[in-house]
């Protein structure tokens, strides 16, 4: 099995980041096929990486603007069996290529995630930040599996494709996550969401996998760490879900969310109001995030929703 490992960059204000996810690559136990570097829209920095990775495989986004397109550049560019995506301030494991590897044994499988933890800039998670809500900073997060298990969709910073299967269905949907329409100063995503839906519908009977073991850092800035983008990331996600709602449909689309509303965050308000009643008065803190995150990404939805009504009538 060979592997194809994509980085998406933009920006040189992440070059030392940039650095550290190919190092990461460059220490896997099992060696890629080989390392995309996909420049979004950027001279500068594609000659920089030209020049400090010769034996990389260095190209423009041939693509619209954004992160989507990033992936479907390098998705075109990759000659590997699987094509495999890490988010450029990300530190994989030694073992990350490995594990996604082995999720493919099952021919039946055509998208591997792994398990992704954050790594707070300030050195540690803040007391009221809910884990439940580790997907505002691109982990993985309470009421995922904890095992090897089958997924509605993976993460897109920590994941892996059979390389044909992305072309088969038509790539990542450019109309959906960063940078959509130019702006970058929306924290909007789901691009992976809509398209492991997307692909299974098309495709069905094949399997999403979550591996846990293939493991990889996700850098957290002190910026992202504050409550006005967690608030601000819980709204977006909110758009975009409703835009992968009308792009899939409401019943898929939203299928995972509908357990996670109605299970997992209640659970984790009782657990936030439980560790205050025994002196971790942080817990309140938790419990109160998770009723605003829910509620503002409620409001995203709602909002994008009506939005899309409003646009086609």
């Amino acid at each position: 099995m060979r592997s194809s490992v994509v980085i998406c960059v933009y920006t040189e204000e992440r070059w030392e980041d940039i650095r550290e996810a190919v190092a990461s690559v460059e220490r896997q136990r099992r060696t890629p096929h080989e390392v995309i570097l996909v420049v979004d829209h950027n001279p500068e920095l594609h000659l920089r990486l030209k020049r400090e990775y010769p034996d990389a495989v260095v190209v423009e986004n041939a693509h619209e603007k954004g992160l989507s397109g990033g992936k479907n550049t390098g998705a075109q560019a990759a000659s590997g069996d699987i094509v495999a995506y890490l988010d450029d301030d990300a530190v994989a494991e030694p073992g990350w290529l490995e594990a996604l590897e082995e999720g493919f044994q099952d021919p039946s499988v055509v998208g591997v995630g792994g398990l992704t933890r954050p790594l707070w800039a300030t050195g540690r998670r803040p007391r009221w930040f809910p884990p439940e809500f580790d997907w505002t900073v691109g982990c993985t997060y309470v009421g995922m599996p904890t095992v090897q298990a089958p997924i509605r969709n993976v993460m897109g910073g920590n994941a892996a494709f059979r390389r044909h299967v992305v072309a088969e269905v038509g790539g990542f949907h450019t109309g959906i996550g960063r940078s959509v329409q130019g702006r970058r100063s929306r924290p909007l995503g789901c691009e992976e969401t809509e398209f492991c839906i997307r692909l299974s519908q098309r495709l069905p009977g094949t399997v999403m996998l979550f591996q846990p073991t293939a493991v990889i850092g996700h850098k957290v800035s002190a910026q992202r760490a504050r409550f006005a983008y967690f608030r601000s990331r819980c709204y977006a996600e909110g758009l975009s879900k409703a835009l992968v709602a009308s792009s899939v449909g409401s019943r898929d689309g939203l299928s995972s969310e509908r357990a996670y509303a109605t299970r997992t965050l209640p659970a984790g308000v009782l657990r936030g109001v439980g560790a205050a009643l025994t002196g971790d008065l942080a817990g309140l803190g938790r419990a109160a995030a998770i009723v605003t995150g829910l509620a503002w990404t409620g409001w995203g939805y709602a909002l994008g929703t009506a939005r899309l009504r409003l646009g086609r009538s």
